[in-house]
């Protein structure tokens, strides 16, 4: 009966080790993250988009999608297929990526970022971040408000 109870007791350790991990807590937009920690925690969430849970990355990116992009975008749902699609789906799993900023005020901040796919194939993009102005808990919080359509620059080899 012991022996029961011992192995019952470590099936549920693992269990709650195990939901723990694959509910990992992600991210969320706080007033003292960069504009390019915003774009950093994306692309690395979208480098290991299953990591930790399926599609855990495009959730963190979603995180930190500005209300007005996910007006456009969202759902989350529809958020998930966009990315995706064959416009975007060079984003997962990405091998690396480079992020330079190219220009910014107090309210916002534009970057380029490269992306080599997994495919080994370089893809160009403009990624654009805002400071929140409404009240409530985003305020002052940077989010991304856009992200262009991507220039592919061909491969690494």
């Amino acid at each position: 009966m012991l022996k029961i109870l011992q192995i019952k007791f470590s099936v549920l350790i693992i269990l709650i080790i195990f939901t723990s991990i694959s509910k990992a807590d992600l991210l969320k937009p706080k007033k003292d993250i960069l504009p390019s920690e915003v774009v950093k925690i994306q692309l690395t969430g979208l480098q290991n988009n299953d990591s930790y849970f399926k599609d855990g990355g495009i959730e963190q990116t979603w995180n930190f999608a500005h209300p007005n992009n996910k007006k456009v975008t969202g759902p989350l749902d529809n958020f998930k297929r966009m990315i995706k699609s064959d416009s975007y789906q060079m984003m997962i799993d990405h091998l690396s990526h480079t992020i330079k900023e190219v220009g910014s005020s107090d309210k916002w901040a534009q970057f380029e970022v490269i992306i080599l796919d997994k495919n080994k194939i370089y893809h160009k993009f403009n990624w654009q971040v805002e400071k929140y102005t409404i009240d409530g808990t985003l305020k002052d919080c940077w989010m991304t408000t856009m992200v262009s359509s991507p220039i592919p620059l061909g491969s690494s080899i």
